[in-house]
Parts: structure tokens; C-alpha cells; sequence
């Protein structure tokens, strides 16, 4: 578990005014020194992630932000970036001091509300101040889970991270604790995947992608047999099988030979599609993508990537979905990119999105970009779709997905109607 992806972990942003023991208290669960401490206020000047194992929780992210009154020099590019954090965190963890109530910790409340957030509120200093029956009344009107804490005593932490697990445990997020299945109920017990892995230049040295190894372990963790090839030998390996496989699953750059290849009766989808369900919404990437055939010369497309790392000569994202996109229109099209955490905030200049597979983010950071999108009224769709869309091969894809699929038909034929 102290290996799994940060995309993975449940996401807990810690909040608070400058000063009030944030990064005390991040000290304090840990149960070691991950933050910078001081009385001089803004010494946290960025975001402080920490990973670790909060049993019986599991994997977690804390991210220590800055102070949000932060008065100094750097103060608006730190604020900046601790109101970012709202947009991965899972859980809210807001920080407070006895008798100390201002504009700041109704901001933190009232985000966390508009972003559907829980909020837990940690009532520290209690050492230095105990609060008043006044002052709690006024945390409770603003949520039901609060632990009361004093970072600097060493014989209570037991007692006030338990109490904070307490709380954890009742708020994480559905998604977190039964996340979406990725693979395992389009497989029987008993059944098989088979895997169409390329080796090119994007494959990592001597091991395979996050998603490819999510997919294989979900496989065999539903009791089904995984076969993994390369997608030249794939139609050979059929051949040899007594019976057909229960569905194929292709990186999505070759999904067109993948489809050629797959006798009709046997599902076939892609990574990315997959991932689109897991990470996302699956239906509203497909409603986003019949926007592709409303686009017109100079329109803005955004490839949105979640990681950031080095375009390859052939790249998915940076070279070959704009060819295929320019292919399939037929005109030119004004295509930007952004990677990692920077999502643009002048998404309405944008006719459409296409985003990756999100292996990198968390399904709270994946359906707040969506949301971000579709408030904007921009579509937005992905990778796996867009590709199996603009390579006339998307009915097939969706073929496991019955809703997705009923939802690219109504939306196609709404787009061929605006169109005429």
C-alpha cells in the first residue's frame, strides 16, 4: 500500500488562517516532521503533500496549504494555490483556534460546501485556550464533525487521530470507499481479458503503464485469467484459443487494427475508455465527442494531459490525436495543450475538450474538470473516445457500455440535426 499513486489515495486538504498549527497538526498524524513549524506567519509557502497509511482508511494524501490571510509579499500566488487544492481534496480539514472565528473560515466552509466537499473542523490550541461553549456552537453550525486537539501534547495524539479517523471514516466519499469498477463486471468469473499492449516509444522501460496494471489487477482479482500481446501478434493468438475471449481492451492507438482483428461477437473496448468510466463520467465523454463534427476552421480544441513528462517524437496527446482530429474535419484547427495540474481558466474560448485517461488524477479532480467544462458549456470528452470516434470504429467501443452507447446515438443524431 505505500506504493500506490497519489491518484489513488483519498485526497485531504488541510485549511486554516496563518499561524493557527496546520502544519503542526500534519506532524502531528504523521507522527514525524514532513512540515516545516513556526510562529513566523506564511511559513508554509506551497502545498505540502504527504502520503501515507491512515489503517483503517487506507492510502491518503494530506496537502498542507498555506495560510489563507496570508499578508506577505508572495501572498496572492500562495493563496492562489492552496484555493487549487479545493478542486483535489476529498476531504476538507479545516483548521481553527478557540475564540478565532473570522471572514477567512466562512470562505473555507463556503467552498467546501459549493464543491460538495465534507468539511471536519479541528478545533487546536486547546492547550493555550480552552473554547468556549459559545464559540463551538458556532463550529457545529458549520458541521457536525469536530475534533477537539492540541498538537504539542504528545499523550493525546492516540486519542485525536482515532478521533479523526472517526470522522474520515464517516465522510470519505462513496468513490473512495466502493470505487467504480474499472474491468470486473464486463468479466465472469472464470473468464478471459485479453491485453493489447504496444511496445513503442511512450512504453516505459521494462514495465508496463499504470493502466495496464490496474486493468490486469482487477482481472485477476475478479477469478478471470488475463493473456497479454502486442497487437501484431494478437490475431495469431486468437487462432489458438479454443474459445473467444469474454472482451479485448487496446491502448487506443491501435483500436482500429485491435477492431479489425476482434470477431464481431467479442466486446472490445480500450484503456482509455475504461479509465473514462472509472475516473470520470463515461456518458458525458461520449455526448462531448459528437461536438467534433460541429467544429470549424480556427476553432480552439484543448488536449488536456493529467501528467506532464516529455513529448515523444509520435506522441498520443501532442502529435497523433491532432493529426487524426485535422484528418477527420477536414480543416484546420487552432489546437493547444495543457499538462499536469495546469487546467486553463479560459476554457469558454474552447469548442471542445479532449482529455486523457486521468490514470494520474483522482475521480474528484477528473469530474470537477468536467464540471468546470460543462459550466462553460464547453463539451468535453477523451482520449479513447475521440480516437475510436474520429477512426469510425466508437459504436464497437462502446459495445460493453449499453447507456454510453444509447447516449452516442441520441447525441449524434441531435449533432447531425444542428448541423442541417
Amino acid at each position: 500500500m505505500e506504493k500506490t499513486p497519489k491518484a489513488l489515495r483519498l485526497q485531504i486538504g488541510i485549511f486554516g488562517r496563518t499561524n493557527v498549527g496546520k502544519s503542526s497538526f500534519l506532524n502531528m498524524v504523521a507522527g514525524q516532521d514532513v512540515a516545516i513549524t513556526s510562529s513566523v506567519p506564511g511559513t508554509t509557502t506551497d502545498v505540502v503533500e504527504k502520503t501515507m497509511e491512515l489503517l483503517p482508511i487506507g492510502p491518503v494524501v494530506f496537502l498542507d496549504t498555506g495560510g489563507v490571510d496570508d499578508s506577505s509579499v508572495l501572498a496572492e500566488q500562495r493563496i492562489k494555490r492552496t484555493r487549487k487544492v479545493f478542486e483535489r481534496a476529498d476531504v476538507v480539514v479545516l483548521i481553527v483556534e478557540p475564540g478565532q472565528w473570522t471572514e477567512f473560515e466562512d470562505a473555507i466552509c463556503d467552498e467546501a460546501t459549493e464543491k460538495k466537499a465534507p468539511l471536519i473542523m479541528i478545533v487546536n490550541k486547546i492547550d493555550l485556550d480552552a473554547p468556549s461553549p459559545m464559540f463551538l456552537e458556532k463550529v457545529r453550525s458549520r458541521t457536525g464533525h469536530i475534533v477537539l486537539c492540541s498538537c504539542v501534547d504528545a499523550k493525546k495524539r492516540d486519542e485525536q487521530v482515532h478521533a479523526l479517523k472517526r470522522d474520515l471514516l464517516e465522510v470519505c466519499p462513496n468513490d473512495f470507499l466502493k470505487p467504480p469498477s474499472l474491468i470486473g463486471d464486463l468479466v465472469p468469473a472464470g473468464g478471459l481479458v485479453v491485453l493489447i499492449v504496444p511496445i513503442d516509444l511512450e512504453a516505459p522501460k521494462a514495465r508496463l503503464i499504470l493502466p495496464q496494471v490496474q486493468t490486469i489487477r482487477e482481472v485477476l482479482d475478479n477469478d478471470a485469467a488475463v493473456l497479454v500481446v502486442k497487437e501484431r501478434e494478437y490475431a495469431s493468438v486468437l487462432t489458438r484459443l479454443k474459445s473467444s475471449p469474454d472482451i479485448v481492451v487496446c491502448d487506443s492507438q491501435v483500436v482500429l487494427k485491435m477492431v479489425a482483428d476482434t470477431p464481431p461477437g467479442v466486446k472490445c473496448t480500450t484503456f482509455s475508455i475504461l479509465f473514462s468510466r472509472l475516473k470520470g463520467d463515461l456518458n458525458e465523454m461520449v455526448r462531448g465527442v459528437t461536438a467534433i463534427d460541429t467544429l470549424k476552421a480556427g476553432d480552439k480544441v484543448l488536449i488536456a494531459e493529467s501528467c506532464s513528462h516529455h513529448a515523444v517524437e509520435d506522441d498520443i496527446g501532442r502529435v497523433k490525436i491532432p493529426r487524426w482530429l485535422r484528418q477527420y474535419v477536414g480543416v484546420e484547427l487552432d489546437i493547444r495543450s495543457s499538462a499536469g495540474r495546469d487546467y486553463p481558466d479560459d476554457l469558454e474560448t474552447y469548442k471542445l475538450i479532449i482529455h486523457c485517461g486521468s490514470c494520474m488524477l483522482t475521480r474528484r479532480e477528473m469530474l470537477f474538470r468536467i464540471e468546470k467544462a460543462k459550466a462553460k458549456g464547453v463539451p468535453i470528452t477523451n482520449y479513447g473516445v475521440a480516437i475510436s470516434f474520429v477512426q469510425g470504429v466508437l459504436e464497437r467501443t462502446l459495445a460493453p457500455f449499453p447507456a454510453a452507447l444509447k447516449t452516442y446515438h441520441e447525441n449524434r443524431v441531435e449533432a447531425k440535426r444542428i448541423l442541417s
